[in-house]
C-alpha cells in the first residue's frame, strides 16, 4: 500500500521538477529560430552558387566552349556538392562522437564557409587555365562535405517537441530557409547586375555575394552553438536519443526507411531546381528576356513560396503530413504536362511557370522534411534525419538543372514534364509503400 500513498504525495519529485523546468525554458518556438537561422545560411550559400552557375562560371571558367557547353559543365561541378553531401554526414558523425557536436557544427560551418568565400578569390580560366576548374569543383566538394556536417538535429528535436496537433505547423518552420535564402542571393545578384557594367560584374562584382556568405556563415554558427551547446539543448538531445550512430548499422537495421524518405519527398525536390537555377539558363541560353526580369519575378516567386510554406504547415495539421505531401505530388504532376507550354512561350507564359512553381514548391516542400522519419526507431532517427535529407537532395535536385537544360535542348521541353512527372510518381510510390510498410508493421 505504500505505493497508493507515495501516488498521492502532494509534494512534486525533484528531479520531474526539473525537467518540466527544463522544457518550459526550451520553448519550440526557439528552436524553431535557430533551425529557420541554420537553414536560410545554409540555402544562401548554395543558392549563390547555383545562380552564379548560370550568370557567371560559364564565361569565368569554361570561355572556351559555347554556351551550351558551359553551362551544362557548370552544373556538373553544381551536382558535385550533392553527391558529396552523405559522404560529409557520415564524416562529421564520427567527428560529433569523438569530440561532440560544438566541435562538430564548428567545424563543418568553417569549412562551408571557407570552401564558398574560396570561390569568390578563386582566379578564373584565363588566369589559372583548367587548374582555376579542378580548384572550383574541390571547392564545390567541400561545400557538399560541410553541408553534409552541418546536421545540428534541431528539426528532429523540433519535431519531437512540438505540440502532436501542431507538427505541420512547426515542420515547415524550418524549410522556410529555402525562400529566405533565395530572396536574399536573387536579390543580391540583381542589385549587382543592374548597378554595375556588364565588364565588372564578371571581373569582380559576382563575388561580392559570396564574401557575403562567409558572414552569414559566422552569424548562423553563433546562433546555433547558442542553442546545441546549453545544457537544456544538450539534455533534451540526449533524452530524444538524438545522437549519431554508425550508418553501416542503420542502413543494415532500417535502411528501407531511409529510402522511404527520400522519395517520398522526391516531387518536392525535383521542382526546387527546376523554378530557380533552370529557368534561368534556358532564358540565358535562348535570350528570351532580361536576366535581371528573371531575377525580379523569380524574387517575387521566393515571397509567394514563403507564403505558401507558412500555408503548408495549417493544411498539414488539418489533413495530415503525408496526405499534404501526396496531394502536392498530384498537383506537381498536373503541373508538369503544362510546364513546355509554359516555358517555350514568350516571357508572361514563362514568368506564369516560375511564379505557379514557387507556388507548388512552398506547399509541397514546406512539409518535405521528416515526414516519414518517425517511422526510425530513436535511437537511428538523428542519423537517420540527416541522411533521408541527403539522399533526397541527391536524387531529386543534384542533376535536375543538367539533366532538364540537357534532355530540353535536344529533346524538347517536354523533357522537364518528364522529370518532374517521374518526381511526383516515385512520392507517390513511396508514401504508399510506406503506409503498407506501416499496415503490416
Amino acid at each position: 500500500m505504500s505505493s497508493v500513498t507515495h501516488q498521492h504525495d502532494p509534494s512534486p519529485s525533484p528531479a520531474l521538477t526539473e525537467r518540466e523546468a527544463m522544457h518550459r525554458e526550451v520553448a519550440p518556438g526557439e528552436i524553431a529560430a535557430g533551425v529557420v537561422i541554420g537553414r536560410a545560411s545554409e540555402y544562401f550559400d548554395f543558392f549563390v552558387y547555383g545562380i552564379a552557375s548560370v550568370l557567371v562560371f560559364p564565361s569565368v571558367f569554361f570561355p572556351f566552349v559555347r554556351q551550351l557547353d558551359g553551362l551544362l559543365l557548370s552544373f556538373t561541378i553544381f551536382s558535385f556538392a550533392f553527391i558529396a553531401r552523405p559522404f560529409g554526414t557520415a564524416l562529421f558523425m564520427a567527428i560529433q562522437h569523438r569530440w561532440g557536436r560544438s566541435i562538430k557544427l564548428t567545424a563543418a560551418l568553417f569549412v562551408l564557409g571557407t570552401a564558398t568565400a574560396g570561390m569568390a578569390f578563386l582566379p578564373g580560366f584565363d588566369t589559372l587555365g583548367r587548374t582555376s576548374i579542378v580548384l572550383l569543383a574541390l571547392l564545390r566538394i567541400l561545400q557538399g562535405i560541410a553541408l553534409g556536417g552541418s546536421w545540428d538535429g534541431l528539426p528532429s528535436l523540433l519535431a519531437l517537441n512540438a505540440p502532436p496537433h501542431r507538427r505541420g505547423w512547426y515542420s515547415m518552420l524550418g524549410q522556410l530557409g529555402a525562400p529566405i535564402g533565395f530572396l536574399i542571393a536573387g536579390s543580391l545578384f540583381l542589385f549587382l547586375r543592374v548597378t554595375l557594367e556588364f565588364d565588372e560584374f564578371l571581373d569582380w562584382g559576382w563575388r561580392y555575394p559570396f564574401y557575403v556568405a562567409f558572414a552569414i556563415n559566422v552569424v548562423a554558427l553563433f546562433a546555433r552553438l547558442r542553442l546545441v551547446v546549453t545544457r537544456e539543448y544538450t539534455e533534451l538531445l540526449d533524452e530524444g536519443e538524438l545522437e549519431p550512430i554508425n550508418p553501416v548499422a542503420l542502413l543494415r537495421a532500417q535502411g528501407y526507411n531511409l529510402f522511404i524518405g527520400a522519395f517520398a519527398a522526391l516531387a518536392s525536390y525535383a521542382l526546387f531546381h527546376l523554378v530557380t537555377v533552370f529557368p534561368l539558363s534556358w532564358v540565358a541560353l535562348h535570350e528570351t528576356q532580361d536576366i535581371s526580369s528573371v531575377l525580379i519575378v523569380q524574387i517575387a516567386g521566393a515571397g509567394i513560396a514563403m507564403a505558401a510554406t507558412i500555408a503548408s504547415g495549417l493544411i498539414a495539421d488539418r489533413i495530415g503530413r503525408r496526405t499534404t505531401l501526396a496531394l502536392m505530388a498530384v498537383l506537381i504532376a498536373i503541373f508538369s504536362l503544362f510546364a513546355p507550354y509554359l516555358m517555350d512561350g514568350g516571357p508572361a507564359r514563362q514568368d506564369m511557370f516560375i511564379l505557379i512553381g514557387f507556388g507548388l514548391l512552398g506547399l509541397s516542400y514546406g512539409q518535405a522534411a521528416g515526414a516519414v522519419t518517425a517511422n526510425f526507431d530513436a535511437r537511428f532517427r538523428y542519423t537517420g534525419a540527416a541522411l533521408t535529407s541527403d539522399f533526397a537532395w541527391l536524387f531529386g535536385a543534384a542533376f535536375a538543372p543538367l539533366v532538364a537544360l540537357g534532355l530540353s535542348v535536344e529533346f524538347g521541353l517536354v523533357a522537364v514534364s518528364g522529370y518532374l512527372l517521374s518526381g511526383a510518381v516515385c512520392t507517390l510510390l513511396a508514401l504508399w509503400f510506406n503506409r503498407k510498410m506501416e499496415a503490416r508493421d
